[in-house]
């Protein structure tokens, strides 16, 4: 069976990089799914869960912002952030939720406004995923 090169980098570091048999993508319009031979795409990616099939299982990674570049045999991903499901740490990222809601509840000015919001959505799509796939 043909197989997709997934790879998927932060400003970071490279995140994954491996061999898969299908992955879905959160898309601006609604997921998207990704199998060998796709017709070529490039294309923005929101704040969701990326669904990676390889071997038969499904592996789940919380993805914020970015780009993806679609080719017949590689997904390329840019995002600001990248974290597989089970790295999660659903403490953590309810303790920053709580900071960024409180943040946002201050008058601050636009930057540190979308800063806080840029990080309440990284921390909400982080509880989401852990909370919906390992509990």
């Amino acid at each position: 069976m043909a197989t997709l090169k997934l790879e998927i980098a932060t400003p970071e570091a490279r995140i994954y990089s491996e061999e898969v048999d299908m992955v879905t993508l959160p898309g601006l319009e609604g997921e998207m799914g990704i199998f060998p031979m796709h017709i070529p795409l490039m294309t923005q990616i929101t704040h969701g869960e990326i669904v990676v099939r390889k071997g038969g299982q499904d592996h789940f990674l919380a993805v914020g912002e970015g780009f993806v570049e679609i080719t017949g045999e590689r997904v390329a991903i840019l995002t600001d952030m990248a974290i597989r499901a089970a790295d999660i740490d659903e403490a953590r990222a309810e303790e920053a939720r709580k900071k960024a809601e409180a943040r946002i509840a201050q008058k601050l000015g636009d930057e540190e406004t979308a800063m806080a919001q840029a990080s309440l959505m990284h921390s909400l799509t982080q509880l989401n995923l852990k909370r919906r796939h390992h509990r």
